[in-house]
């Protein structure tokens, strides 16, 4: 008798679910498990068998079962593999998918910065609701751990820690048992003090490690690579002799070289569900200093559900609102074709160029449209 999938799906349940509670494992446990879709039956059935071949073991008559070490040793060998198998086809496909989306942002920035004459900024995407889908540890040398984190948007990163002492093959599985048992599929905001420390308790002689590598989870978690802005057309500021009043525009220029202000700028309110449309702030509503003689327009862009990113345009105070706004509601448009309607390549290029041509210039230059920071 083989193991086929129902019999592997259902031992991988019994063993994670051991390991998270360390009881033995009825079969009503694992029938409202999600994903198996078996009845009780069936699966006390399939676990009979699993024990029959030596995968399982029932302590009591009464009891449920937990895993022998025959289980331990297939969950080592292939369940874990499967995930090293995931990350390295995850990795692979998002070196070309950010490469294109890299590429696409930088392309808007320069085709705005192109059409409007004036600075343009487009922020990298961020992401809400972000889920851990799976923590893997692997051991590098004796002085170095990797440690993989993959999000459930197959967001992956990752990084080597230091190790004050070596680590055991068998100490590292554990770890990564622990780790995903406690952290896999939980939401990053609700990953809570309680949690961390109920999880270094369980890591016993190894509290420390497990502390340096929450640590590192913790900063990957708020990677700055999120906040990468894409700025073109720092120029075109020059056009406009009144922003260099009392030598204001080195600190224009400075600003948009930095990036660091603007990148706060754009991600103020970045996943509010409201702030879904273009919004105007006129001089000291940037709150930025250097940019008080200026107006920013700003719109959202989303990618798909909860990952979103802002594209924006700095100009003088009397800046020709109307066709910036014009400009931007059309390549709000252009950017859901090509995001959420999976446009093919040519399709793409072509819907990027519609901002190449003439857009509605209505609005007359100088007046700005009421309050800054409202929505228009």
């Amino acid at each position: 008798m083989g193991l086929d999938d129902r019999k592997m799906a259902i031992l991988n349940a019994v063993i994670r679910t051991y390991l998270e509670t360390g009881e033995p494992v009825g079969s009503r446990t694992i029938s409202k498990m999600e994903g198996l879709s078996l009845s009780s039956a069936t699966i006390r059935n399939e676990m009979s068998d699993l024990e029959d071949m030596g995968y399982l073991i029932q302590p009591h008559t009464s009891a449920g079962r937990i895993p022998s070490d025959m289980a331990y040793r297939l969950y080592v060998d292939t369940m874990m593999q499967t995930q090293v198998n995931e990350v390295n086809d995850i990795r692979d496909e998002l070196l070309k998918k950010s490469d294109k989306l890299e590429t696409l942002l930088q392309q808007v920035a320069n085709l705005l910065a192109k059409n409007t004459n004036y600075t343009t900024m487009v922020s990298a995407p961020k992401y809400e609701h972000r889920k851990i889908k799976f923590i893997q540890l692997s051991e590098v040398d004796a002085e170095h751990l990797l440690i993989v984190f993959v999000l459930d948007n197959n967001v992956v990163r990752n990084r080597i820690i230091d190790l004050d002492e070596p680590v055991d093959k068998s100490e590292v599985f554990r770890l990564n048992i622990l780790f995903n048992s406690f952290l896999a599929g939980t939401e990053l905001e609700n990953v809570n003090l309680q949690m961390i420390a109920k999880l270094k308790e369980q890591a016993g002689e190894y509290v420390n490690l497990a502390s340096t590598i929450l640590d590192a989870i913790g900063n990957m978690a708020t990677d700055s690579e999120s906040s990468k802005i894409y700025t073109s057309g720092a120029t075109n500021i020059l056009k406009y002799p009144e922003l260099d009043e009392g030598g204001n525009m080195e600190k224009i220029l400075y600003t948009i070289e930095d990036k660091k202000e603007l990148g706060s700028l754009l991600n103020e309110r970045m996943g509010a569900s409201s702030d879904d449309g273009i919004n105007v702030y006129i001089g000291n509503d940037t709150n930025v200093d250097s940019l008080k003689d200026c107006s920013v327009i700003t719109a959202t862009y989303e990618i798909e559900e909860g990952v979103y990113g802002k594209v924006g345009i700095v100009g003088p105070k009397r800046m020709d609102y109307g066709k910036v706004v014009g400009t931007l509601k059309n390549l709000m448009k252009d950017l859901d074709d090509i995001f959420k309607h999976k446009s093919d390549e040519r399709g793409s290029t072509r819907t990027i160029k519609l901002i190449d041509m003439k857009l509605d210039d209505s609005g007359s230059e100088g007046a700005p449209p009421g309050k800054g920071g409202n929505e228009v």
